[in-house]
């Protein structure tokens, strides 16, 4: 009630500031809406295109082409934009759009046929002679035939055959994404670009709650985009966009099927997805589930590896000339197993009880002030519940997270020699408990404003943002004679800026380079912790004096992109003060001997490394890929250290550094068959921190085939085959927590089919 008493009033404000562009000249409200319509059509037949996903990158805007090629967007504003056309089988492209006093805006797009998975390219759209453009940025997107193809049962094993990314694991279920040897807290994930309110940046035993097989495309934000969402996301953002509220009514019923199982764990899935039209309302219904055994290693059974998991939800939207609001509810239901560890964790393993529920609200205002043009809030609560059941009635550790999110987004008009850009604050209330042998309850309160803005001077595009963040930690009693030190409140300020520049070279070379400046709070976890982590093998001490930790991101990376070929080079180097992370000290807890105290402590650190991927059409229907990435992380020692490990060198590597890897492939592409495979070689990892154990050089063979047909009905049907570690090789991801006791998974056989309708 209160929040939408809010919403109206700062619809009410903004309206205001302008009354003569929302009303006509007899005072009367003017509820003409502004509409982007069109077809899409295939540039080498002519034939439309139907099930072409279209999306407006300056507004939260979406739409699918019917049957017949055509779509529509309501609800526009005056201005020049840029669409995203994104289909299985055909080039990524973008084309621009200007929406003028007229009613209705008519595009009549081409896009290609391409045989290359990564290939984005400028399309022309027939709109008063205007002509389309593709600007580079510094963020990218896994979309389409990339996307279906690499669907994994997690998130992080989705994005892994992508270059720099990497994945933290703990057996099947828990896994989060590493990018460029940067995790947890250095890493948002999100989920429609709010947060997934979960505790995986905590722990490797913890699971990110958001399933991919539902995803209409991932986003992967770096630089000034990524301040939209944190100041320490230095690693980057992984937004999932799942579009559970809808922001614009599609011309009829559509939506997806999914049916998806793999053979190394008996598992499957099964994914629907329903967007209804009534009238100015669109009910979106989204439901998963997925099971999956123990998963078996060419040495035999993994035991206690299974996971049974759903995620679904439900989201209506109210959808006017105005603008829209909408309402989302959804659930993430998890149980899965730790493996286990019978020298230093749980002889028997850990079962893991995940539970999330999550109530979301949208509302989106277009505005016409001499100034701004938009107003986008959100508000999110969500509830989260963690047990780790260390037999069937003891719980070890428990979590719990009531997490409030509240932000309020303004898109400004372009001034002067910037364009567009957005101006916003966020706020967040989170209730923090852990129950275990020694409990932590703490209140976190935490907020920002932030804004992000672009130029672009013909070839040349820039980006560059900032955000202020105000943090406060208030344990629900303070303890100044504790085992850790003085618990008490910690308040923290900080600022963090980005800086992102492009130039276009021509003939399809771009150069560019990011500066990032971050700021991470340590968390309350990092501050308070005291007590045995069993899932995790570890006994967590916090540290209560832990000062902010500050990094200072630099990359210069070169793009190549035409019709038979792409390529990108990235160096980059990360330098951090005050680096926290749990460092592995050797020591036997004296309450819990079998395992190891992990003390957070902060260090000088430097995070660097290269990375470069191409794609190639060496002829009429094959297509050569490959990818490297190489990553070192060291940090400065302690006096304390080196005296206590009698170490005379002043320097250490960070744990959990994942080793230089390549990757080589080859397809064969023909019309709507794609057949191919590859080959990843990952080198030895010996540059080990403290206590670390070294993961030996392995080679593994992966196949894949994808088809695609679409019926006599125009439906699209989709299937993907794909054959993981072809030669059951025995290997060991040095990300794994558990990687001294089991390897990885041996051969798995994925099968995907897809239905559009």
């Amino acid at each position: 009630m209160i929040y939408n008493i809010l919403v109206l009033s700062l619809y009410l404000t903004f309206s205001s500031l302008n009354v003569s562009a929302n009303t006509t000249e007899t005072g009367e409200v003017d509820q003409s809406s502004r509409t982007l319509s069109g077809t899409v059509y295939d540039a080498e037949t002519g034939e439309p295109v139907s099930f072409v996903y279209l999306h407006i990158e300056d507004l939260n805007r979406s739409a699918t082409t019917g049957r017949d090629g055509t779509f529509q967007i309501r609800n526009i504003p005056q201005g020049r934009f840029t669409l995203l056309i994104h289909r299985i089988g055909y080039a990524t492209s973008s084309v621009s759009f200007t929406i003028d006093e007229e009613s209705e805006t008519e595009l009549t797009i081409e896009i290609r046929p391409t045989i290359l998975e990564g290939r984005a390219v400028e399309v022309v759209a027939h709109a008063n002679g205007m002509r389309g453009s593709n600007l580079e940025h510094a963020s990218i997107k896994v979309t389409g035939s990339a996307l279906r193809k690499n669907l994994g049962a997690t998130l992080s094993e989705t994005l892994s055959s992508q270059a720099g990314f990497d994945q933290r694991t703990m057996g099947a279920a828990p896994a989060r994404p590493v990018i460029r040897g940067l995790g947890d807290e250095r890493v948002l994930i999100l989920q429609d670009g709010v947060r997934t309110g979960d505790a995986s940046a905590t722990s490797a035993d913890h699971a990110v709650t958001v399933d991919p097989v539902s995803a209409d495309e991932i986003e992967i934000a770096r630089g000034p985009a990524a301040l939209a969402y944190g100041s320490n996301a230095i690693g980057g953002v992984i937004n999932v966009v799942r579009n559970q509220i809808a922001t614009s009514v599609p011309s009829r019923l559509t939506g997806t099927a999914t049916l998806h199982g793999s053979s190394v764990n008996n598992g499957f899935s099964a994914a629907g997805l329903l967007s209804v039209p009534i009238e100015d309302f669109v009910l979106n219904i989204d439901l998963n589930g997925r099971y999956g055994d123990d998963f078996r290693a060419p040495s035999g059974r993994i035991d206690n590896s299974g996971f049974l998991t759903s995620n679904s939800s439900v989201g209506l939207s109210y959808i006017r000339p105005w603008g829209y609001s909408g309402v989302a509810v959804s659930t993430y239901l998890s149980n899965y197993g730790i493996p286990p560890d019978p020298i230093s964790g749980h002889p028997n393993g850990v079962d893991i009880e995940m539970r999330k529920f999550q109530v979301e609200s949208r509302n989106e205002f277009l505005i016409n002030d001499h100034f701004f043009k938009l107003l986008e809030t959100k508000l999110s609560y969500r509830y989260y519940n963690h047990k780790e059941f260390e037999t069937s009635s003891i719980i070890g550790t428990e979590y719990t997270f009531n997490t409030t999110n509240l932000s309020l987004k303004a898109r400004h008009k372009g001034r002067g020699f910037l364009d567009d850009g957005i101006i916003g604050v966020w706020g967040e209330f989170v209730d923090f408990y852990v129950f275990d042998r020694f409990n932590i309850e703490t209140y976190n309160v935490s907020g920002s404003l932030y804004t992000i803005q672009e130029m672009n001077i013909g070839p040349f595009h820039m980006e560059f943002g900032a955000r202020l963040d105000l943090n406060s930690a208030i344990p629900k009693e303070d303890n100044p004679n504790s085992r850790i030190g003085n618990i008490r409140q910690r308040n923290f300020i900080g600022l963090a800026s980005s800086v992102a520049a492009v130039y276009d070279l021509g003939s399809g070379f771009y150069v560019g380079s990011t500066f990032m400046h971050s700021f991470r709070p340590p968390s309350s976890n990092e501050l308070y912790s005291e007590g045995p982590h069993i899932a995790a093998y570890s006994f967590e001490i916090g540290n209560p004096d832990l000062k902010p930790e500050r990094g200072l991101g630099k990359e210069i990376f070169v793009r190549y992109k035409s019709t038979d070929a792409t390529f990108e080079l990235n160096a980059y180097h990360n330098d951090f003060w005050n680096f926290i992370y749990p460092r592995d000290t050797g020591r036997e807890n004296i309450f819990f001997p079998r395992l190891n105290d992990f003390q957070y402590e902060g260090a000088r650190a430097q995070i660097y490394g290269i990375e470069a991927q191409t794609e190639i059409q060496l002829f009429r229907y094959f297509v050569a890929n490959a990818s490297l990435s190489h990553v070192i992380g060291r940090r400065d020692l302690s006096a304390e250290e080196k005296e206590m490990e009698g170490i005379d060198r002043k320097r250490d590597h960070l744990p959990m550094i994942p080793p230089f890897q390549i990757n080589a492939g080859l397809n064969y592409v023909y019309r709507g068959l794609s057949v191919g495979g590859t080959v990843r070689h990952s080198t030895k990892q010996d540059r080990i921190a403290l206590f670390e154990e070294p993961t030996d050089a392995f080679t593994i063979v992966n196949l894949k085939a994808e088809y695609r047909f679409t019926s006599k009905r125009n439906l699209l049907n989709t299937f993907s085959l794909r054959v993981n570690n072809l030669l059951n090789t025995e290997y060991r991801n040095h990300l794994s927590r558990i990687k001294e006791i089991f390897p990885e998974p041996g051969i798995n056989i994925n099968l995907l089919y897809r239905l559009y309708f």
